[in-house]
């Protein structure tokens, strides 16, 4: 009996995992891969957590780790559990056959070529050009265009600013080891301190809040970062449980991931045979 191949996804953020969630619920099965070490800022709604905890839930929906040598076993399996392989460069795609390819690393630069051809690939976000490097494009930048799916060429440029209060975005203003203050979810006063840099035991470079509001986001404290590095996120809404919620950002680019699947005969027989 000819089986459902799953649909590969490139990451595991908070945008990617809005991608899963669309197609996990759309009774698609779908693979993570990502990074030894995730640099996930919005980490409460992202899969990609799932590298460091073994498992990671988000509204509802459970992410796996799992090795390799353990995917044909899932593909086998009824599990209802979206598993998570640390594979950068995809190589799985070697050894196993997708019905489709979402770059969602949001890499912002002309990816490299995939080890294989794939049925589609589809990248999210300035970069990719459809046509030449992939089979379609998503728009993944706010406004009227937000979700477009372009089967030929490619979406917005990459404008170099955060989306919204710039103020909003705090980064790294030294190289070390962050250290954490503040929770994901945390109400943060203007100045308060929400991470540290810690660069040698002498030198200890502290984060404060640019406002009044929530901290929606911080990537795990115990990495080492880089200086400029984007490590958190605060968001004057001071509204906590956005802060456990999938982003109607990542929504809309899953709805974008989902019809370009759906739109192609050739993909739904793959996915539904």
């Amino acid at each position: 009996m000819f089986k459902a191949k799953p649909i590969l996804i490139r990451g595991g953020g908070d945008l990617a995992t809005g991608v899963a969630l669309r197609l996990h619920r759309a009774g698609i099965k779908i693979i993570l891969t990502e990074l030894a070490q995730p640099l996930a800022v919005r980490r409460t709604v992202s899969f990609s957590e799932a590298v460091y905890e073994g498992r990671h839930t988000v509204e509802g929906v459970t992410a796996r780790r799992i090795e390799a040598e353990q995917l044909p076993d899932w593909l086998e399996a009824a599990v209802d559990e979206i598993p998570v392989l640390i594979d950068p460069d995809a190589n799985i795609l070697t050894v196993a056959s997708f019905a489709a390819v979402v770059d969602a690393r949001l890499i912002k630069q002309p990816p490299s070529p995939l080890p294989v051809d794939v049925p589609l690939h589809i990248g999210l976000g300035p970069g990719f050009t459809a046509g030449s490097d992939c089979h379609a494009v998503i728009e993944t930048r706010r406004g009227h265009t937000l979700g477009r799916l372009y089967w030929t060429g490619t979406t917005q440029p990459d404008s170099g600013q955060p989306e919204g209060d710039p103020r909003r975005v705090l980064r790294t203003p030294g190289a070390g080891m962050l250290i954490g203050f503040k929770h994901i979810g945390e109400h943060c006063e203007e100045g308060e301190v929400i991470a540290s840099i810690d660069a040698d035991s002498n030198t200890d470079t502290p984060i404060r809040s640019p406002f009044k509001g929530v901290l929606r986001g911080l990537i795990r404290p115990g990495l080492t970062v880089q200086v400029g590095m984007k490590i958190g996120d605060v968001d004057a809404r001071d509204d906590a449980s956005a802060c456990f919620l999938v982003s109607d950002k990542a929504l809309a680019i899953g709805g974008a991931v989902l019809e370009a699947v759906l739109s192609k005969k050739e993909i739904r027989e793959l996915l539904f045979p």
